[in-house]
């Protein structure tokens, strides 16, 4: 099992940007891709990027061009520029491992609103 702990949400204008931070422990030897998914209230949750261990990059079409997602180790980050009010939802960091078992973070909230 892969235990995950995130940071760095918060509020921000629009236009404003926030970096999320996902740092992963336990049985990390089999990671496979790392990413985060988002859940605004009343939708469904949504991937927003994701990053394998050879360094693939897949970007939802609502982050291209304003998130970067990166990976230092055993940690993913998540940089998120331009935010707009849509971005507003509780953003979850995600471990996948190569017996495609699924771990998730406890969430950390980004507001986005002026």
């Amino acid at each position: 099992q892969v235990q995950l702990v995130e940071s760095g949400g918060g509020l921000v204008q629009p236009g404003g940007s926030l970096r999320l931070s996902c740092a992963a422990s336990g049985s990390i030897f089999n990671m496979y891709v790392m990413g985060w998914y988002r859940q605004a209230p009343g939708k469904q949750r949504e991937p927003v990027a994701r990053i394998t261990t050879g360094g693939t990059t897949i970007y939802a079409d609502s982050a291209k061009g304003r998130f970067t997602i990166s990976r230092d180790k055993n940690t993913v980050h998540l940089q998120m520029n331009n935010l707009k009010p849509d971005d507003t939802a509780v953003y979850y960091c995600n471990v996948r491992t190569y017996s495609y078992s699924d771990s998730w973070g406890q969430g950390t909230q980004v507001t986005v609103s002026s």
